[in-house]
């Protein structure tokens, strides 16, 4: 009983440490930061289940991408999409908007780094992993076939040889070269905007100035300043609402209309899809303190702020990024929660 009890034990940590980086790989293939935990621990039973039958010809981590990209092509049998608003409409002007929610698996989800992106001394691999976790090159993927996708998340983002991907899905490296480029042409034909949105780490000394600007505009509601960061063509999302505008003018003019209660906001830095974000605290007039609104994440390019795109379903994000969903007035930061 006892060899039994620790064999159990042995294979649970070997499992768990590759927790992180398949949360990751399904997470770029789903494009949901729950959907991706649920594949992984789905994952995990099936692995648990059936360890008697691993007959090591493959490694521990390949025998589970196997698994997991199974998982996760028979979740994407119906087709569904995850988009960004602008994936969907046409910007609209100020004078037009309106908030129109659509449901919860329209949308391309946050994710904390810290749940996607696997502890690596490689500052290249960091590089790409981060690249790939970003919301534009997240809709890109979106748009490939599911089998492309795994291709190309395979072979692109986490380095595998053609030989290796082929024998994970059970077909040829001919197949599998065909699939990538064709994923590669698909991807080349697509102008996402957020594309050369930065992605360092650590943010460089201008950068993390700018994110310090943006805070103190942000908190203070300058719209005078906000104006001076954010690049003339910036675009601004806030899922689940369809509605995406883009330009200074319709940003800050909608922050002081339909926006206006966000006004003495609170900012606490979150790690987010390989970007610098916040989660935003806008005043509670009845409790007092600060009541979660958003968590915002922002694309940079060039010095200005190119993206600004608003999660507003905080009963699930906040939690998600292990951060709490009240925060007193006297307190003027909190400890980051990812």
């Amino acid at each position: 009983m006892s060899d039994g009890t620790a064999t159990t034990t042995d294979l649970d940590v070997r499992l768990e440490k590759h927790r992180v980086e398949l949360t990751g790989y399904c997470y770029r293939m789903l494009g949901s930061s729950f959907e991706a935990e649920d594949a992984v621990q789905d994952t995990m039973v099936r692995a648990w289940r059936s360890y008697d039958k691993f007959e090591g010809r493959s490694s521990l981590r390949s025998w589970l991408y196997r698994i997991a990209t199974n998982v996760c092509l028979d979740m994407l049998t119906a087709g569904n999409k995850r988009a960004r608003p602008m994936d969907l409409t046409e910007s609209t002007p100020l004078a037009q908007a309106a908030l129109s929610p659509r449901p919860d698996h329209t949308w391309l989800e946050p994710m904390p780094d810290s749940r996607v992106l696997p502890t690596t001394d490689d500052p290249a691999e960091a590089a790409v992993a981060k690249e790939s976790v970003r919301l534009a090159f997240m809709a890109a993927l979106q748009q490939l076939p599911p089998k492309q996708r795994a291709v190309l998340i395979l072979r692109e983002v986490l380095a595998w040889k053609a030989s290796e991907v082929a024998e994970l899905l059970g077909t040829t490296v001919a197949s599998v070269n065909s699939a990538l480029q064709r994923a590669r042409a698909t991807l080349a034909e697509q102008q996402q905007p957020g594309t050369d949105a930065v992605a360092s780490d650590p943010l460089d000394e201008e950068q993390q100035k700018l994110l310090e600007r943006y805070v103190a505009a942000f908190e203070g509601y300058d719209m005078t300043a906000l104006t001076a960061l954010l690049h003339e063509d910036a675009i601004m999302t806030m899922p689940p609402f369809d509605l995406w505008l883009t330009g200074v003018d319709d940003i800050t003019g909608f922050m002081t209309t339909l926006g206006a209660p966000c006004a003495g906001s609170r900012l606490v830095p979150v790690q987010v899809n390989g970007l610098p974000g916040f989660a935003q605290y806008k005043p509670d007039p009845e409790a007092g303190g600060f009541t979660p609104w958003a968590v915002q994440v922002l694309e940079i390019s060039d010095g200005r702020i190119t993206g600004f795109h608003c999660f507003l379903d905080t009963k699930r994000w906040f939690p998600l990024f292990d951060l709490p969903l009240h925060l007193e007035a006297e307190a003027d930061q909190v400890e980051e929660g990812v």
